[in-house]
């Protein structure tokens, strides 16, 4: 059996844009990458049922946007791009259900919503702007940071924001308006990144960046309200050196949650007990320096994170009663690797 990831990019230094990979599970390697669309730092892909492939870009204005792809074409065909933002965004998502795209600019502090045309082309349609509300670490928190807007799993969008340490959710109207409708206020210095849900037991799992801790909160569909239960760390104890948790995945039986951390330079992997408790039950290390950004396999008896300063992947194999990582294969060559998106 063979599946293909999308990997995002930086294109500081040698990669060009948005590259595929190949897993072979019966060989258990990654093999035949391809350079699939150039682009001006497209570091987070997205990929719609209807096979557009929508990518964060930066023009050579300098300006930053979303990216419309028809991604059943090799190289992929450019449909269109929007770049109405000052820097690009960090963070790009697919609605389907409203046939929207939404992105979070990580340096403006905007929401952006975007519509998908017949053609899959994009259509800027509104934004939200955060504002205020600083975090404790000037160098991340100067001002607000969203680094993360995706469907809570009633429908809703929650985003994340690193410089207020707040997570906010919203209602979206027929024409991509956002209209608040609550506020999380994480601990001082959290920094959450991301967040993913667990729609059967609602609740939500935020990665804290600069705090290298992870958060377990019950998700109130009727309010669209959180509410933090505990956290934990992503990293030993006795870490002294500097860590940035940075992704996060759950196993589709809930029972597992995976984190990678950017320093300590592994996968977290944490066990969900019974009681709704998560513990660390092993720090895998990704065999490289900088891992971004990982997926599962679609059976998820495999995984795959790319590590951005060594610029190469890692697989490992994963052990789906366990939860546990095993590495089959390394240095595997991924320039500037940021994101991984399995193939529909």
């Amino acid at each position: 059996m063979t599946e293909k990831f999308l990997i995002g990019t930086y294109t500081r230094e040698t990669s060009e844009g948005i590259y595929e990979i190949e897993l072979d599970e019966n060989k258990k390697q990654l093999q035949n990458l391809q350079l699939v669309a150039k682009a001006g730092n497209p570091t987070y892909v997205a990929v719609s049922k209807a096979n557009r492939l929508y990518a964060i870009d930066k023009g050579d204005n300098g300006k930053g946007g979303a990216l419309a792809l028809d991604n059943s074409t090799r190289p992929a065909k450019e449909i269109n791009v929007c770049l109405n933002e000052d820097t690009n965004p960090a963070y790009i998502t697919v609605d389907e259900g409203r046939q929207f795209v939404y992105t979070a600019n990580y340096h403006t502090g905007e929401v952006m919503v975007y519509k998908i045309e017949e053609d899959g082309s994009l259509s800027y349609l509104n934004k939200v702007v955060h504002e205020g509300n600083v975090g404790p670490r000037p160098e991340q928190q100067s001002g607000a940071h969203p680094h993360y807007a995706d469907l809570t799993p009633d429908g809703r969008l929650a985003v994340v924001d690193l410089g207020q340490d707040m997570v906010y959710v919203y209602d979206i109207a027929d024409d991509g308006a956002l209209t608040e409708v609550s506020t999380l206020k994480m601990e001082a210095g959290f920094g959450p990144r991301h967040v993913v849900f667990d729609e059967q037991k609602h609740v939500a799992f935020i990665v804290g960046e600069l705090s290298s801790k992870l958060a377990v909160v019950n998700y109130d569909k009727n309010d669209g309200s959180f509410h933090l239960d505990h956290i934990v760390a992503t990293i030993p104890d006795d870490w002294t050196e500097h860590n940035g948790a940075a992704a996060i995945r759950l196993s589709s039986d809930g029972k597992f949650v995976y984190v990678s951390n950017r320093g300590n330079n592994s996968i977290a992997v944490f066990e969900v007990k019974d009681n709704g408790k998560v513990e660390l039950i092993q720090l895998a290390s990704t065999e490289g320096d900088f891992p971004r950004d990982f997926n599962f396999s679609s059976d998820e008896k495999f995984m795959v994170v790319v590590n951005q300063n060594t610029n190469d992947a890692t697989l490992y194999e994963r052990d789906v009663n366990s939860g546990k990582l095993t590495v089959v294969q390394k240095d595997v060559h991924v320039p500037e690797g940021v994101c991984v998106a399995r193939e529909k």
